[in-house]
């Protein structure tokens, strides 16, 4: 992901449930340039924010072995404005997960307050895209250490979540042939 719009998980149960959170800042461009008079929050930018939230829980599914993407937006209710100052509270919860992708119900708080809902779905690519990466696997660790999932993750008996194998290999690599 090159912009990130969530900025930590609080939770993480894998195959089932994410919490993260996202701080509106007045300092971000979007702010400024999208509503200079009324800094709010896009609401595509909160969608990709629960997009992301959800991806890298049906990704965490399969150790983020398949290519994950949003493929619809199913629904999109929004029941206020997120402004600057409010922080965004959202939870992605997988409805399905199978071979060809899986849907997610999505909502967003501001407090205790609810935001916005979403239902989210996402494919996973198929053979049509082999060899075709979305991430660079150790820059994509790096990632999910910055947003903490591996801090707070679980896996559905409670134990912590590992660090897929592969991912650990390529920060391995890119470790040794920077040197």
């Amino acid at each position: 992901m090159r912009w990130f719009w969530i900025d930590k998980f609080i939770e993480f149960e894998s195959g089932r449930r994410a919490v993260a959170t996202k701080n509106v800042s007045l300092v971000e461009d979007q702010m400024d340039r999208y509503g200079p008079f009324l800094p709010l929050m896009p609401a595509s930018l909160i969608i990709e924010g629960l997009a992301q939230t959800g991806g890298l829980l049906v990704g965490e599914h399969n150790a983020f072995k398949e290519r994950v993407v949003l493929a619809k937006l199913g629904k999109a209710v929004f029941h206020r404005p997120a402004l600057a100052g409010d922080t965004l509270t959202y939870t992605a919860v997988v409805e399905s997960i199978q071979s060809d992708g899986a849907i997610c119900k999505g909502t967003s708080h501001i407090g205790d307050q609810l935001h916005a809902e979403v239902e989210l779905v996402f494919a996973h690519l198929d053979d049509r895209f082999q060899g075709v990466d979305l991430f660079e696997p150790a820059d994509f660790l790096r990632m999910l250490r910055l947003l903490r999932l591996f801090e707070v993750g679980r896996t559905e008996s409670g134990e912590p979540l590992k660090i897929p194998d592969h991912l650990l290999n390529a920060e391995r690599d890119e470790f040794a042939t920077s040197r």
